[in-house]
């Protein structure tokens, strides 16, 4: 979780009418006023912000009938009071203010405001609902004796990551793609709803709400987005073939074509989001190392402070400061085992000052190291962008705090593993196609999906995409950027987004697409300050307390100045950069169009 404190979904009853009432009477706003209204906003939403912020721990983390009302009592009157301080922004448009309090009224106005509480409680009701139906969805089948076995999302998702029977493969696929129209009519109301409330706040739709927090124009937003994907679509589409030749081999003709879309069960993810499960498939004859991070943490018995430390020494090693004592004494770091809580790894900025924690059951696993090395990215932009007020107490845009984190994993490289004692020799350098693959299966193969899922939703939003038509549009785009098909015929009324999570509790996904973006080109530029010269893939800023400083310069920023601004301080660049992303692939890129053209050739 990290907490934006702006931009957040607003539902609000009191004030609209109110200053629409008044509106006449009211003389000109002044600067002086302004300036006011931002002191007083600020202070109130910062208390009430560290209120929600504690209230919202303890119910993640003593997870109880009473402490959830708790939370939500305290999250309902922080938003209750950003939904206000929307309202009452707007009378100072249009006025000449100086940058930074421009910047914070606009900021402000980033929301969904509903004036009638009719429209607020509707708004509330349908976004729990359709988080419930979500949650609670199962695939039940019947049994040979008559009752109904049921699989969570969870248990099929295992089976698509690890089974190659075709058959069971799409019957979890199938399965889990039949809950979602349950809720396709609620999904649809809260369309509606949504769009009235951005409407309100002087917004054509909510996506156009969505794509106006980018510092930018929608249009030219949504066109940038068009453009870094154009960039790296090429080192996709060699992933992508080299994937089916390897399908086909493992499934046969008859199940993947040699031309045209890929059924999309087959990746080992419920959505084809990432193909990480692919690997034993994929990975190259020759050129992938046996090194088991795994294994070395086990063997060590690397308990999960211990794990914690390794990340914390990166960042310390950058010349950041180390974490405060309390981190160490309010985070949870292990799965309790007197309660539930949710695992999923999340960061948390408790209050403007240094108490900061993350929530994460750390196993000794290769994936785990990665995740806390990335969970810290968070606590450290917390930590740099602290001293800022309150409304650029954030990351310069969405994408930025998801990127900062993966930045550092990706200097988690032999050459680092080595100097923290976790490696003894470092692999050869053809090890590197390997290594390269897989992570690509991650972040590559990431890509048209993180594209496309919000692309789908703008069209939706905009009115271009009728609920008749849902499916269809959805397996246009995923055919066109994806290059996979639905493994059924589609069914009448069905609603396959809404069988991810992202689409039904309706989270903005380009952030992530930025994401995978800007971490490669943060780590060029890093890499560069540092003085590297090497293979991109190869470089790691550990102990580097010069790449380290220019990192702290960008995170101190917060959302402060306008996202490019944040970019050319880090990288001396205003544009994102697909550039960065291609040059780190660029042996596998290589590798890949060489076994391509081989496959081609036996084809003949």
């Amino acid at each position: 979780m990290t907490s934006r404190t702006i931009g957040t979904l607003l539902t609000v009853a009191a004030m609209a009418a109110s200053v629409t009432a008044h509106a006449a009477a009211e003389k000109k706003p002044t600067t002086a006023e302004a300036q006011r209204f931002l002191t007083d906003t600020e202070a109130r939403l910062n208390k009430l912000n560290n209120e929600q912020a504690r209230a919202a721990w303890v119910g993640s983390n003593f997870i109880t009938d009473d402490t959830e009302a708790i939370s939500s009592w305290f999250a309902e009157r922080y938003l209750t009071a950003t939904g206000e301080a929307a309202i009452g922004a707007r009378r100072f448009n249009g006025l000449k203010l100086a940058p930074d309090q421009a910047r914070k009224i606009m900021l402000l106005q980033q929301s969904l405001v509903f004036a009638d509480p009719k429209e607020r409680e509707q708004f509330a009701q349908l976004q729990a609902a359709l988080n419930g139906a979500y949650g609670k969805a199962k695939y039940c089948v019947k049994q040979a004796d008559g009752a109904d076995q049921c699989l969570a999302l969870g248990e099929m998702e295992k089976v698509l990551a690890d089974s190659h029977d075709e058959k069971k493969l799409r019957e979890m696929w199938v399965g889990w793609h039949a809950q979602s129209p349950a809720y396709k009519q609620k999904y649809i109301d809260y369309i509606a709803l949504s769009n009235k409330g951005a409407k309100q706040m002087g917004f054509a739709d909510t996506g156009a709400m969505w794509r106006s927090q980018y510092d930018m124009p929608p249009e030219a937003f949504a066109a940038e987005m068009e453009r870094l994907w154009q960039q790296v679509a090429p080192l996709y589409q060699s992933l992508h073939t080299y994937t089916r030749y390897k399908l086909r081999e493992t499934y046969g003709p008859d199940v993947v074509p040699l031309t045209g879309p890929i059924p999309s069960h087959l990746f080992g993810n419920m959505w084809a989001q990432n193909w990480d499960n692919l690997y034993p498939i994929l990975k190259p004859a020759t050129g992938a190392s046996s090194y088991d991070l795994t294994r070395v943490l086990e063997e060590r018995k690397t308990d999960a402070k211990q794990m914690t430390q390794y990340a914390e020494r990166f960042y310390t090693s950058l010349g950041m400061q180390k974490l405060p004592a309390t981190f160490w004494e309010r985070s949870l770091l292990t799965k309790p085992r007197d309660r539930d809580v949710v695992c999923h790894a999340s960061a948390w900025p408790i209050d403007e000052k240094d108490d900061v924690r993350i929530k994460m059951c750390i196993t000794p696993t290769a994936e785990n190291f990665t995740v806390i090395h990335h969970e810290l990215g968070h606590v450290y932009y917390f930590l740099a962008y602290n001293k800022q007020p309150l409304l650029f107490r954030t990351g310069a845009n969405d994408g930025f705090h998801e990127a900062i984190g993966d930045t550092i994993a990706l200097s988690i490289t032999p050459d680092y593993l080595k100097k923290v004692g976790l490696m003894d020799e470092t692999p050869p350098a053809d090890a590197d196609i390997g290594d390269l693959l897989k992570r690509a299966l991650g972040k590559v193969a990431f890509l048209p999906f993180a594209y496309s899922v919000d692309k789908w939703r703008w069209d939706l939003y905009a009115g271009k995409t009728k609920p008749d038509d849902f499916d269809k549009t959805w397996w246009q785009l995923r055919e066109q950027y994806m290059g996979v098909s639905r493994p059924a015929p589609m069914a009448a009324g069905g609603f396959d987004a809404g069988a991810k999570y992202h689409v039904a509790a309706d989270v903005s996904y380009a952030r992530y697409f930025l994401a995978h973006m800007l971490q490669f080109q943060f780590h060029r530029a890093l890499c560069r300050e540092a003085g590297y010269t090497g293979p991109l893939n190869r470089c790691s800023v550990y102990d580097n307390p010069k790449a380290g400083a220019k990192l702290q310069q960008m995170l101190a920023m917060g959302a402060s100045k306008p996202w490019p601004e944040a970019l050319k301080a880090i990288s001396g660049e205003d544009k994102i950069d697909g550039g960065a992303l291609l040059e780190y692939f660029a042996p596998l890129k290589v590798w890949l169009d060489q076994q391509n053209a081989a496959f081609a050739a036996q084809q003949k």
